[in-house]
């Protein structure tokens, strides 16, 4: 899906949490997709890994899970956006601009009143 934007580079893929893990450790990415129910370790705890070892890395997940609470946890455990699968189409690239601006991104398919304490971009503001 992101290898032919002209702005982003794609630079590994894995194949469950243990393996993002390893990957954010030995190069270091700017950003690093997710999702959240990733086999061998789960996206939550891959998330908790990576920015303890890899801390300049941002965290994006992109999932179809859209329960508050767990969108809430992800960016209370390190992730800096959080994308639907359904909105995969059109959000990713602006999330990810975001989170390389040290912004923090949400889905427009989650609604912003449910993060009131929640400092980032959102497509619908």
């Amino acid at each position: 899906m992101l290898e032919g934007l002209a702005d982003v580079q794609v630079i590994a893929e894995a194949s469950d949490g243990l393996e993002a893990v390893k990957i954010a450790r030995e190069l270091k990415p700017d950003v690093i997709l997710l999702d959240i129910g990733l086999p061998s370790l789960n996206g939550m705890e891959a998330s908790t890994r990576i920015s303890k070892t890899a801390s300049g890395t941002k965290i994006l997940f992109l999932t179809g899970n859209h329960d508050t609470e767990v969108v809430r946890a992800a960016l209370s455990n390190g992730a800096y956006g959080y994308v639907l699968k359904a909105d995969a189409g059109i959000e990713p690239l602006p999330a990810i601009k975001a989170l390389l601006r040290d912004e923090k991104f949400v889905s427009s398919g989650i609604k912003v009143d449910d993060f009131s304490t929640f400092e980032g971009t959102h497509p619908r503001l």
